[in-house]
């Protein structure tokens, strides 16, 4: 006698699937991940076909239970996944007839796999969304914090790594918080964009039962029901959209790393690392690694890898549902992943740096940074800006062979450059002179830093 194959939708054909093509295409031991919302799904559509007449008030209520069991089975580890049921929504579907007979085997009426994965993978990363968001604003919070504490901490700003002009270390935090605000905009306009319900689409071109979508809408908490059933089961744009925010929020905090890498290096020593987010070597036991900076560095490499992988799988698909959609799980499952866990890091990381404030002042102190502000001063006193700027650039080299800063100089030899220099020069070659001069709206004096992070607070608070 032929054993009765497990899966359900064996009726068309004459001989089993091949045991490598069994293995090959099954995706219950990553889709399994999808358990609760696949759950949350079918409990909504049970209510709707119940509320239509498909299914009468016990069946429903037999289904819905039977689906609760099913979840706190799967929650222990109790679960017996099946490879051979393909995936998430079908293991789940035979365990549920498995429990309660017949009803289960109505569950799936009106509906398909191809609306229901749709369904479930926007339930999912709707919550995976609100879940990084979370660590999106601890982040923030943290830099705002950091640029509270350090608002008048000077340090060098540099361009092409080399010192440019003196800023605050405060300054530099909320350009860090600046990209993350940018972050958040791009997350929350994904999450909108996807919170359209599929389900009900059936497998592309509707169901001929008498199906209230607005309802199941509703419950689900979508914002409205797919206008196109074609387009509703095959579309993954959500997906390459949260993967291209996740890439450029990775790409923040790499540049964010790299910053951190050099600065915590013995030559630079501008911060210290805590501890407990480094590690040592094997084999030189004065190292300090900033290995969870370099991770985090690394891991844009990986985010980038999904987003292409994600937009090469959908570039040459048809119209509906193609099998190659399975591929879209994995690294849309890892994203989540790597975004969420990258941010907790830095989150817990980042408010708990050492910043070594002598280090800082004195490299911004060494490296002519208030060049720009003697170019001002000029301007100030009637020279044109590029011959301020020729001046500016002999003083600099004068400076240098004589060993010396700006600030250093004597009044009668920045003169000789230019007789329009006064004693009051001494006023903007100062570092605390230079940042205290750019206060406007941007600008990185002490008190635009506290004026924005006090703005930076609001918008925080009303998250």
């Amino acid at each position: 006698m032929t054993k009765k194959s497990s899966q359900l939708w064996t009726g068309r054909f004459s001989e089993a699937t091949d045991a490598f093509v069994q293995q090959f295409t099954a995706s219950e031991h990553f889709d399994r991940r999808l358990y609760a919302h696949d759950i949350r799904g079918s409990q909504a559509h049970a209510r709707m076909l119940a509320k239509v007449g498909v299914l009468t008030e016990a069946e429903r209520d037999a289904i819905i239970e039977g689906l609760d069991a099913i979840r706190a089975e799967i929650e222990a580890g109790e679960f017996p996944w099946d490879p051979a049921l393909e995936d998430v929504h079908m293991n789940i579907e035979k365990r549920l007839t498995d429990r309660i007979g017949e009803a289960g085997k109505k569950l799936h009426t009106g509906r398909s796999r191809n609306d229901q994965v749709a369904t479930d993978i926007r339930l999912y990363l709707r919550d995976a969304i609100a879940e990084i968001r979370h660590q999106l604003i601890r982040l923030q919070r943290g830099l705002v914090s950091l640029a509270e504490r350090e608002a008048a901490t000077i340090m060098p700003g540099f361009t092409h790594l080399q010192v440019a002009q003196p800023i605050t270390f405060g300054h530099h935090m909320l350009a860090w918080y600046e990209m993350l605000v940018r972050d958040q905009g791009r997350l929350e306009d994904c999450a909108a964009r996807m919170n359209v319900m599929p389900l009900g689409s059936a497998a592309l071109a509707g169901t001929s039962y008498p199906i209230e979508r607005a309802m199941t809408c509703e419950e689900l908490g979508f914002d409205y029901p797919s206008r196109n059933s074609l387009d509703a089961v095959s579309d993954r744009d959500f997906a390459i959209e949260f993967s291209a925010a996740g890439a450029i929020i990775t790409t923040h905090l790499s540049r964010m790393a790299e910053e951190m890498i050099i600065w915590a290096s013995p030559l630079t020593g501008f911060i210290e690392l805590p501890d407990r987010f480094c590690t040592g070597s094997s084999i030189m036991p004065q190292k300090k690694n900033p290995d969870v900076a370099e991770i985090v560095r690394g891991k844009s490499a990986r985010m980038n890898g999904h987003l292409m992988a994600l937009l090469t799988l959908m570039k040459s698909q048809p119209l509906a549902y193609n099998r190659d959609n399975q591929e879209d799980k994995e690294p849309l499952f890892d994203a989540v992943d790597t975004v969420r866990d990258s941010l907790t890091a830095f989150a817990d990381m980042i408010p708990n740096l050492t910043v070594n404030h002598a280090r800082l002042y004195e490299t911004a102190r060494a490296g002519f940074s208030t060049a720009t502000d003697l170019a001002d001063y000029l301007v100030r006193q009637g020279v044109p800006f590029r011959d301020a700027h020729e001046i500016v650039g002999r003083s600099v080299r004068y400076a240098t062979e004589e060993g010396k800063d700006l600030g250093e100089l004597e009044l009668d030899e920045l003169r000789q450059f230019s007789a329009r220099i006064g004693e009051d020069v001494f006023e903007v070659l100062t570092l605390e002179g230079s940042v205290n001069a750019r206060d406007h709206v941007g600008g990185t004096a002490p008190t635009q830093v506290r004026a924005q992070v006090e703005a930076a607070k609001a918008r925080l608070a009303a998250l």
